[in-house]
This record gives structure tokens, C-alpha cells and sequence, in this order.
């Protein structure tokens, strides 16, 4: 009997804080923990790199496909950091050093796959929207991401499928700058667009 698809989730373990503080990562990780009590992720993994992740992606459990994987993590407009180090859409060139990594990870995904930024913004703003199609357009499946910098409510989520374009404003979630030049976020609230609650472990329909 052939297993069922993977549900992958990667966090970044570097967001600590200060003199032994609890930071973000922790957050992460007891949510990372929490949904895989829910049976809602097969595996979870905290890392300090972007190569150590998406080899982990690539690589573990080789003979089961992929069918999602989430990320929790800072991010940006267009943009997803691991210990302050960007991904950005040019990493989906051929000349890029993590292209190889994502390559084999696009090898292993089922065809109606989703890739889930659980970060600030990363779909916000003209160069949130250009990541989405870019990203979507080479995995060839659905991605979503937020427009607003999120915490227990996660405003802003938004998906598109490959070859499709972005639906949502431009100006979406920004509090200063422009869709061209952004410079601030504005905080998710409840009544804000396109809002859930940190454990709604699916995207709404219609998002």
C-alpha cells in the first residue's frame, strides 16, 4: 500500500532572544509540536540555514511524495529569512546555489501541492505578489502567504495557483510607503482581510 503524502513543516531555531529569554522560536516550536499532536504535519524541523532545510525537504523520507509544506519564520515583502539570510524568488534561477535544493524538493511534490508562508507580508506589496507568481509558476502547485506582520492573528492570507494572478491589492496591509517602495506592515487584526486565528490549520475557502 503506497503511504500517503507528506506534510512537511520547517521553522527557524535562531530567533531566541536576549540573555535566555524565550524568542519567537520558541513559539515556533511548540506550535510545530502542537500541530503534530493534531496529526496536521508528518515531520517538523527547526533550522539555522536555508541550505540545511531544503536539504532536509529534499531528502527526508525518500519514498514518500510531498503533498505540503509550511514555514515559520520572519519574513518580508517577497522575502523569508532563516538567521537574517533572505530567500528571495532569484533563488529559483539556475545559477542560484539553493536551486539544486528546491529543484529536487519541485521533484518530490504531488501536482496540487501547497507551499504556506506562515510569515509577515511575504505575499504584500508589488514584490510579495511577483515571489508568489514566480514561486508558484516553477513548483507548478498553490502557494499562500500574509500581507500584514502576523503573531496570534494572521491577517492578509492569500494563495495563488500556477499560471493564475494575484487578485489582492498591492497596497494590502501597508501602513507606510507604497506598493512599489514599502516600509511598514500593519498588524494582523480580527477584523482585518482574509484573517485567521494561528490555529486554523487550513486555508479558508475562497483565500
Amino acid at each position: 500500500m503506497r503511504s500517503a503524502p507528506l506534510r512537511l513543516m520547517l521553522f527557524d531555531r535562531t530567533c531566541t532572544g536576549k540573555r535566555l529569554r524565550p524568542g519567537l522560536s520558541h513559539a515556533w516550536w511548540a506550535g510545530s509540536h502542537l500541530y503534530r499532536g493534531l496529526s496536521r504535519f508528518d515531520a517538523s524541523l527547526g533550522v539555522t540555514c536555508w541550505e540545511d532545510g531544503l536539504e532536509w525537504l529534499a531528502t527526508t523520507h525518500p519514498d514518500r511524495e510531498i503533498a505540503q509544506i509550511q514555514y515559520w519564520g520572519h519574513g518580508h515583502w517577497g522575502e523569508l529569512f532563516v538567521d537574517r539570510k533572505g530567500l528571495t524568488a532569484d533563488a529559483l534561477l539556475p545559477s542560484h546555489p539553493l536551486h539544486r535544493k528546491l529543484a529536487a524538493i519541485r521533484e518530490r511534490m504531488v501536482p496540487d501541492h501547497l507551499w504556506w508562508f506562515r510569515t509577515c507580508e511575504a505575499f504584500g506589496a508589488v514584490r510579495g505578489q511577483e515571489f508568489a507568481r514566480r514561486f508558484t509558476d516553477f513548483f507548478g502547485g498553490r502557494a499562500a502567504g500574509h500581507t500584514y506582520i502576523i503573531g496570534l492573528w494572521q491577517s492578509g492570507l492569500h494563495s495563488l495557483r500556477a499560471g493564475e494572478v494575484p487578485t489582492w491589492s498591492t497596497e494590502e496591509g501597508l501602513s507606510r510607503g507604497t506598493a512599489d517602495s514599502p516600509v511598514e506592515a500593519l498588524w494582523s487584526r480580527r477584523r482585518e482581510p482574509n484573517t485567521i486565528h494561528f490555529l486554523n490549520g487550513k486555508i479558508p475557502e475562497g483565500y
